[in-house]
């Protein structure tokens, strides 16, 4: 991990011994490296240059109040899924206007919230979330940015769990139904056409199916733009894989390298939006426990901790890699 290190034996978190936070708040807590952040955050930041771009934290990778406030002082926007992510960006000092509403279930409440906070643009995954943000926008007299989130039917190749851009999956529409649902937008005085959204999943850790989204979204603005409605950014998510045992996901440059390919050859210059989470986070952290027990079994050892599910559920719950 980067800033962890072992000095005799003796795990470190950057410069602070390990034992010393655990005899002062006790375990299990959790503990993070602000330099483990800050250099994830600037490597997608300075891999873009100077193209236009936005890098927005996905909050749901880790939604601690220390960490989006610091993300925050970087320049980082936020994508946020649901209201109380909203809140925890506003509680860290996050701006709304650089803050994304994505997910696929909006409720009345938090819509009419992030509307007065001044949000900065949400990302429609269905018909009928369409036809509430016009109503609530109305009865507000608010006019929102949206883009619509189109589901390519690009194989991920990562787990099934969080693979989201196959036609299979819940997330965003095919391309042939969110066309109606921009012909819609575009006529409705109380909503502003903005951009179109893409994310097709979590831990990729090969750059193809990257590339066979994009190039199935820019067909998508080209076919919109024909209708004269006209778009001025891509979203095109997060899922970009870190290593846990053997993998060997890209790093930010080579990823944008990739994709950059793309969207030079076009006659103008389109803004893009990515969505980070596990790259940015996923190594910037450890969950620390205390040995108290140790227990011997029929055919396996065991150690006890003070640290269950509750508090990491990801190897439960996906099989996810333990590093100890």
């Amino acid at each position: 991990m980067d800033y962890f290190q072992y000095q005799d034996d003796r795990l470190f978190a950057e410069e602070v011994d390990l034992n010393h936070i655990a005899e002062a708040v006790g375990t299990p807590c959790f503990v993070y490296s602000r330099r483990t952040l800050e250099r994830h955050w600037h490597a997608f930041d300075q891999a873009f240059g100077d193209y236009p771009h936005s890098i927005c934290y996905a909050v749901k990778a880790n939604g601690n109040l220390a960490i989006l406030s610091l993300l925050g002082k970087l320049g980082s926007g936020f994508d946020i899924v649901s209201g109380g992510e909203l809140k925890r960006v506003m509680a860290a000092g996050g701006t709304p206007d650089k803050t994304i509403f994505s997910g696929v279930c909006k409720l009345d409440w938090e819509i009419r919230d992030a509307l007065r906070q001044g949000i900065g643009s949400f990302n429609i995954e269905s018909e009928g979330e369409l036809e509430k943000l016009i109503a609530v926008s109305r009865e507000l007299g608010k006019r929102p940015q949206i883009s619509v989130r189109i589901n390519p039917d690009v194989d991920a190749q990562t787990h099934p769990y969080i693979s989201t851009g196959l036609k299979s999956n819940k997330f965003g529409l095919s391309p042939e139904r969110a066309r109606a649902v921009y012909r819609q937008a575009h006529k409705d005085d109380n909503i502003q056409v903005h951009g179109v959204a893409c994310h097709i999943g979590s831990q990729l850790t090969e750059l193809s199916p990257y590339m066979d989204a994009l190039r199935r979204v820019l067909e998508f603005v080209d076919s919109l733009e024909e209708e004269g409605i006209e778009i001025h950014g891509i979203d095109f998510g997060g899922g970009l894989g870190v290593r846990y045992m053997d993998e060997a996901p890209p790093s930010p440059a080579e990823y944008w390298d990739a994709i950059h390919g793309l969207l030079a050859a076009r006659p103008k210059q389109i803004p893009v939006t990515i969505e980070p989470g596990r790259a940015i986070v996923a190594n910037a952290g450890i969950l620390l426990t205390r040995v108290h027990y140790l227990k011997a079994g029929a055919e396996t050892n065991f150690c006890m901790v003070d640290a269950g599910m509750n508090d990491l559920i990801r190897p439960a719950l996906y099989l996810s890699i333990i590093h100890i």
